[in-house]
Formats: structure tokens, sequence, C-alpha cells
């Protein structure tokens, strides 16, 4: 079984050798490179062709945010799960922007982090519960016509997209919004058609777009 090949960026060596240890502990993932910085992240991922990259956001010389968005351009297919310390919606709109697949608290259980590792892998988008939890009354209460798209989208197609962008089942976001399973999958086929979007990835960065993390 191929295993999925990963690169750890991160300024802090501690931090590294437990992620590296965690993640080496899986049968079907190894760390194959760490970098301490967004710019020698750039040439272990040219010399060593990970699929998917940890990256800090924090970093001297080149920061998370910067070093994403030159992976993006140069390796398209490579996969970012993003990760930080800070409960900020700025740090979390500023990766998304940049292309990073998944967004990971440092404070997350190893569990959490072995999921969103294969979440990120299978081409899904993960947000960290805790983070999601904090900002989602502030993505709630923007309107849907914002910024680009204005008429585009109803208000309940627009809280479809919202729930799911933060990670929600189709099941979870009818009992919060009061409708039926297949209502939600009618909302959100009719959303992804409108505004031809194909994937939740592709629906949480529509939302960043939107300015719905926005502080209040």
């Amino acid at each position: 079984m191929d295993k999925l090949k990963i690169l750890i960026a991160d300024d802090h060596a501690l931090l590294r050798d437990g992620l590296k240890a965690l993640v080496n502990e899986e049968p079907d993932m190894e760390v194959v490179g760490e970098a301490e910085n967004g710019r020698v992240a750039l040439e272990k991922v040219k010399q060593l062709a990970p699929q998917i990259v940890l990256m800090d956001i924090s970093m001297p010389e080149m920061n998370g945010a910067h070093a994403t968005r030159r992976l993006k351009q140069l390796y398209p297919t490579i996969k970012i799960l993003a990760l930080t310390a800070h409960e900020d919606n700025s740090y979390f709109r500023h990766m998304l922007e940049a292309g990073a697949s998944g967004f990971l608290l440092k404070r997350a259980a190893a569990e959490q982090l072995i999921q969103a590792i294969h979440i990120v892998a299978g081409d899904g988008c993960y947000i960290d519960p805790s983070f999601a939890g904090k900002v989602l009354g502030n993505l709630i209460r923007f309107p849907a016509t914002s910024k680009s798209e204005p008429d585009k989208l109803s208000e309940r197609e627009a809280e479809v997209l919202r729930l799911t962008a933060w990670g929600y089942s189709n099941k979870e976001i009818g009992a919060r919004l009061d409708i039926s399973v297949k209502t939600v999958e009618t909302y959100k086929s009719r959303l992804s058609e409108k505004l031809q979007l194909t994937s939740r990835t592709e629906m949480v960065r529509y939302a960043v777009r939107q300015g719905w993390l926005e502080d209040s």
C-alpha cells in the first residue's frame, strides 16, 4: 500500500518532532521531510514531492499564507493543511484564500490531526470544530447578498452553503433549519449549479470571498 507522503513546515523543532511521531504511527502515512520556514518548505516540496504539507501559519522568512499561495501556483494538486495556535478569523481567511484545504488548531487532539489529513487527502476540506464554533455566529449574521454574485442565491440556499462550508452534514443542516435531508440536498444542488461549485472546499472559499468570515 502506498503511503501518503507528508511534509511538516513549522519553525518549532519540538512541534515538528511531535507531529512526525504522530503521523509516522499511522500505517498509511509517512513524513518525508521537514522545513523551518516557508522558503525551505518550497525547496523541500520540489525535492521530495509530498502530497500533503502540514503548514504552520506564523513562520520567519516566508509565512504560511505566502508559502501556500506559491505552492498552489507551482503544484496545483498539492494539499495544504494549515496549523495555527491563533483563533483569529483573519488567519483562517488568509490561508483559505491562499489555497489551503484545511485549518487545524495546534491544541487539537491527535485523532483530529489524523482525521484532518485523511479528509484533505480525499479532496475534502477540514475546519477545526472548535474554531468553526467560535466564528459560526458571525458567519450566519452576514446577508446572502454581500459583495459579488448578489442575486444568485436565495436566503435559504445561502444558509445551506454556509453550514455546508463549516462541515455540517446534510442531516445536521436539516435539523438546524427544520427541513428534510432531501430538501437540503435540493438546495445544495441548486446553489452548486448557480455558483458552479463542485466541492465543499470551493464552498468554503466562496464564503471567504463573500466576506462572511470578517469580524463583526
